[in-house]
């Protein structure tokens, strides 16, 4: 699995591995048992710090999604379950980019609920139809 990070995104790059796992996992691209990238050779082929790496495997391990087998390596765990706060944070991510883009273009709060609300009207007509 390639990774790519953005060092001038808005996101930590610790952050940005690991949405991207979690994005791998919950679109069955890693399954439970798969072998991830050492943190040392990631951090290596990212040119990152592998404590940043290392960060980003440890939370996902204390989030039940990657376990590590000492002298074996990191792996997607049996359990791994993309967890509903895991999606939750991604759509607050997708929440605070819509905001952003709003406010960068003279709108307010009230301006992208309104947008958000129509999207939501266009996507149920969409439902129906199919």
């Amino acid at each position: 699995m390639d990774l790519f990070i953005n060092p001038a995104g808005e996101l930590p790059i610790y952050r940005q591995i690991m949405r991207q796992i979690t994005s791998a996992i919950a679109g069955n691209h890693l399954r439970p048992g798969d072998k991830l990238t050492s943190h040392r050779d990631l951090a290596e082929r990212l040119v990152i710090a592998p404590l940043t790496v290392k960060k980003a495997y440890d939370e996902l391990e204390r989030q039940g999604l990657l376990e590590t087998l000492r002298g074996k390596g990191t792996f997607i765990s049996a359990k791994a379950v993309v967890k509903r706060s895991a999606e939750r944070e991604r759509l607050k991510e997708a929440a605070r980019t819509l905001l952003h883009q709003a406010y960068l273009s003279g709108l307010d709060l009230d301006d992208a609920l309104s947008a958000v609300e129509q999207a939501a009207r266009e996507i149920a007509r969409t439902k129906d139809k199919d």
